[in-house]
């Protein structure tokens, strides 16, 4: 029985994915049902697409911590299959747990698109687009996960009143929710 329990939370783990018009255009994924909601600890995921060249790039933000995570764009029809890899890759960096890890990215292997609704998350999402082109500059090459680490360091307005920067709002979530 108690496997059985198991295996039905993991069924029904699920995270939104809200993004805008231009990346949405490019992505195929279910629509959330009225009754789904991101059972995730990080929350729904805001996802935009940056025009760079020569490779397009995607940035997603956790609505709850801010945190970004970038990976590349092409091709399109498997980017919301490839995130929990990189969401994995970056939440290593960041020194979490490899059990809270797996569950978060078990958690992202099923997802939903839906459009946005934060003004807030897609302004802080504007933020860091700016920061992570000005980063880039000179190198065209820069590694996808360092760069959204460094982007987690950034202090962010809806976060001022917590714990100011996505690392720092990551870290104390993770503290909070975990034994």
């Amino acid at each position: 029985m108690a496997t059985e329990t198991v295996r039905d939370e993991m069924m029904s783990l699920v995270v939104i994915v809200r993004a805008t018009q231009k990346l949405s255009a490019r992505l195929s994924a279910p629509a959330p049902s009225p009754a789904d909601e991101s059972t995730t600890m990080l929350g729904d995921w805001y996802a935009t697409l940056l025009p760079w060249r020569p490779r397009q790039v995607a940035l997603l933000v956790s609505e709850t911590t801010l945190l970004p995570v970038m990976l590349p764009l092409a091709p399109s029809s498997t980017l919301l299959d490839r995130f929990p890899s990189q969401l994995a890759d970056v939440l290593r960096r960041h020194r979490v747990h490899e059990a809270v890890i797996a569950l978060e990215c078990s958690g992202t292997a099923e997802y939903r698109l839906a459009a946005t609704k934060s003004r807030s998350v897609l302004g802080s999402m504007n933020e860091f687009s700016q920061l992570a082109n000005a980063y880039r500059t000179g190198q065209p090459d820069l590694d996808l996960v360092d760069l959204s680490v460094k982007l987690s360091t950034t202090p962010c307005g809806p976060l001022y009143g917590r714990h100011i920067s996505p690392d720092r709002e990551l870290l104390a979530l993770i503290q909070a929710t975990t034994p």
